[in-house]
């Protein structure tokens, strides 16, 4: 009886090098005793991606880098000789022309089996594209001026405060209104500087760090603008409080430096306030019962 082949003798009938780089594959599997499922669980390479290897359909993968990483991983699981194998599968593939893959593409992946599903990458894909336009006109609904309805609504407004009968803020007591008052554009904002009858003295856009000074001789000037948190405002010279919350939009807001001052006076009386006592606190304790009604 002729003696049983030697494993490396087995090994040399696999890797023959006349056969296909699919067909080695297939015979190292088989002498090594190994299914698919098998080969896929010891690689972590998805099954239909090993399918396709075994069948020399390379088309069926992402590219070529991916084609030898998984014929690499392939090999080490059963036993080929890892760079000739994967030399074979490059060259199969450039006698068939290429995969068309990107020029720039990169080197073989450190775990094939980290190959993401293709409707995952579409999935990203479309997710950045959509969070990019909600960003895109999300910053242009900040920075594009009031269509002519919503100016027409803040007309309307305007014709109110124009009424001889509301009297403009008046400065605090104490408070000698003085100027000039500076708006200063933190960021790209839109702003109207307006009179109460209507006259328009600024209506634009400041650049980033561009100034605009109210006029001197302005008659209760007030401010329109969807981007308060964007401008800084001094009077001369000495910054007050900004003028409305961040991101939304002010109308009628005096900017007279009377009406900034008494704000401002305002703001800081509030913030002096003392809080009440607490009952039953040291300071009410010599508070008597509340007086009583009615007969007893």
């Amino acid at each position: 009886m002729a003696p049983e082949p030697s494993k490396a003798e087995e090994q040399d009938v696999v890797a023959d090098n006349n056969a296909s780089a699919p067909e080695q594959m297939r015979r190292a599997r088989e002498a090594a005793g190994l299914t698919l499922e098998e080969v896929a669980a010891r690689t972590r390479v998805p099954m239909r991606h090993l399918a396709a290897l075994e069948a020399g359909d390379y088309n069926a993968l992402p590219g070529t880098t991916y084609c030898a990483g998984f014929s690499r991983a392939f090999a080490r699981a059963v036993g080929l000789d890892e760079a000739a194998l994967v030399a074979k599968v490059r060259a199969e593939i450039d006698e068939m022309g290429g995969l068309g893959q990107d020029p720039y593409e990169i080197e073989e992946p450190v775990d094939p089996s980290s190959v993401p599903p293709r409707y995952l990458a579409w999935l990203a894909a479309v997710l950045v594209l959509l969070f990019a336009g909600g960003y895109a006109i999300w910053r242009m609904q900040l920075n594009t001026p009031p269509t002519d309805e919503q100016l027409a609504a803040e007309e309307r407004t305007e014709t109110r405060i124009a009424d001889p009968a509301v009297a403009p803020p008046r400065a605090a007591v104490g408070v000698a209104p003085r100027g000039p008052v500076v708006l200063t554009a933190v960021n790209e904002v839109w702003l109207r500087v307006y009179e109460p009858d209507g006259q328009r003295l600024f209506e634009g856009m400041l650049a980033k760090d561009e100034r605009y000074t109210v006029p001197d001789n302005a008659r209760n000037p007030m401010i329109l603008t969807g981007r308060p948190d964007a401008l800084a405002v001094t009077v001369s010279g000495r910054a007050v409080p900004p003028l409305g919350t961040a991101e939304r939009t002010i109308s009628d807001v005096p900017i007279s430096a009377a009406a900034l001052l008494a704000r401002q006076a305002g703001q800081d009386n509030e913030d002096a306030a003392p809080a009440p006592p607490a009952p039953g606190s040291p300071l009410n304790a010599g508070a008597g019962p509340a007086p009583r009604t009615g007969g007893d």
